[in-house]
């Protein structure tokens, strides 16, 4: 079952669980009268509006806790855990907000105890349904996760062998990077699929530092890492290398106390492995975090506009060029995306230097430029960036491919910033400089990793509103 698939099926079992609870509870309540004297029967006119709204309702509280998100081959109790809090808090804002008042008090206890029967016991047995349909899919090969093991040679077989006896993980080995123990440099790369099938060699044996290009190529979903207990150096390279690509890595247990809080201990029906580098957020913190970028960018934009227009203009009068500067960042993932600026530079400025980074008094700006760089003005187009969902409000700066590449041989863990959403401001930037060396790049990311492994809603306001006081300053440059 892909991921599409999965989604359109919860969404639709979902509505017609909510559909069918609302309206169970509203014939027992007031058709049936089993819960007390009614104090009020709705119109049958509003009917349908009602049960619109309410199922709305529910989809996006669900949603707000993530109740959409991959849960791939995961208990189904603890995804019925997560749906019972969710049920709990929904009912409780329902009963409170609109329907306390139109309750006796004598009934009000059984209305909510049954509402939250019905709501929970029906989307209960429609996730559960689904959940059973896809783990027998999984069990007869269809909607495996792509995975690659990387380890030493005797690991790799056993860690194979180990993951074979578990079908119910959904794990598909596509491809193993074995690596010699004299050097993590000297490596070999075989393909294996689970099965009777032997190993095949590729002609041309990749080293460890192919291991992103791999992942790229083979669609890999999940890196197994197969080392040793004193292999430290060796994992290290490896998260640094899959860092900010979109999979899942999970290791052999005993490596849980080298790796301290980037981890998180799981078992999948009996496979015991630690996923590292798991979300670094819970998941309402990251559906209020993209409402609150949605919200604040529209109204940002629109209660804007005016003075936005004027402001293109001016660049488009006082210079050549486009108002808008359009250039190739890295994003969450590695994704490449066009981030949106207010052109600050002379047309054609890098076209004699190549890409640098920006210096102070620097003779590329145009008056208006450094204008609208001082008091951070030329950022405003990238809340159109914001509004797509490519960045948000608070995140690691963005940075161009040329860049990316060099310092992520340049600087340990540098990737580790895409995996989350970049931003148009950041913990780096309202407590460091500007970037005019690598030795700014490598004091910033260690402010941009301390911002990912401590994400929260609340620090990013602290950022926003750090941010705020720097532009009023007009200390930009």
């Amino acid at each position: 079952m892909s991921r599409r698939s999965e989604l359109i099926i919860l969404l639709v079992t979902d509505v017609v669980a909510v559909v069918i609870a609302n309206v169970l509870w509203y014939w027992i309540r007031f058709e049936w009268a089993r819960l007390g004297d009614t104090v009020f029967a709705p119109d049958d006119s509003v009917l349908i509006p009602v049960y619109a709204t309410l199922t709305a309702y529910w989809l996006a509280l669900f949603l707000f806790y993530g109740m959409y998100r991959e849960r791939y081959a995961a208990s189904r109790f603890d995804e019925l855990a997560s749906l019972a809090k969710v049920v709990t808090f929904g009912i409780l804002v329902l009963f409170f907000v609109f329907f306390i008042d139109a309750l006796d008090a004598y009934s009000a206890r059984t209305n909510l105890i049954l509402y939250w029967m019905a709501i929970f016991s029906l989307v209960a047995f429609g996730r559960v349904l689904v959940r059973s349909v896809q783990k027998l899919l999984i069990l007869r090969g269809h909607g495996l996760h792509r995975t690659l093991i990387v380890g030493w040679s005797d690991r790799v077989d056993r860690l194979h062998a180990e993951v074979a006896r578990y079908p119910e993980a959904g794990l598909e080995i596509v491809g193993a990077l074995r690596l010699r123990r004299q050097n993590v440099r000297d490596s070999m790369y075989e393909t294996a699929d689970i099965g009777e099938k032997e190993m095949i060699a590729l002609e041309n044996t990749p080293s460890i530092h192919d291991l992103p290009r791999l992942i790229d190529e083979l669609e890999i979903q999940d890196v197994l890492i197969a080392l040793g207990s004193n292999d430290g150096d060796s994992l290290m390279e490896v998260l640094r290398l899959c860092d900010g690509k979109s999979v899942s890595l999970k290791l052999v247990p005993d490596f849980y106390t080298l790796i301290g809080g980037m981890a998180r201990t799981e078992h999948m029906y009996g496979l015991p492995l630690i996923e590292v580098l798991s979300e670094p957020m819970q998941p309402w913190e990251r559906s209020l975090k993209r409402l609150f970028d949605f919200i604040v960018s529209v109204v940002i934009l629109i209660i804007g506009l005016p003075l936005w227009i004027i402001l293109g203009l001016a660049v488009l009068i006082s210079s050549p060029g486009p108002a808008i500067y359009r250039q190739e960042r890295v994003g969450r993932h590695g994704e490449v995306f066009i981030m949106l600026k207010y052109r600050t530079m002379n047309l054609n400025a890098e076209e004699e230097t190549g890409p640098v980074w920006a210096q102070p008094d620097d003779p590329r700006y145009t008056p208006l430029g450094r204008w609208l760089r001082k008091w951070r003005l030329d950022e405003i187009p990238q809340l159109l960036n914001v509004f797509k969902g490519e960045m948000s409000l608070v995140g690691p700066r963005p940075e161009r491919p040329y860049f990316v590449e060099k310092l992520a041989n340049e600087i340990p863990l540098y990737n580790r910033r895409h995996r989350v959403k970049p931003g148009i401001t950041g913990w780096a930037q309202v407590k460091w400089k500007y970037d005019s060396s690598l030795d700014d790049v490598r004091q910033k990311v260690k402010y941009d990793l301390f911002y990912i492994e401590n994400l929260s809603f609340q620090r990013d306001l602290q950022i926003l509103f750090r941010t705020i006081y720097t532009a009023i300053r007009g200390s930009g440059r």
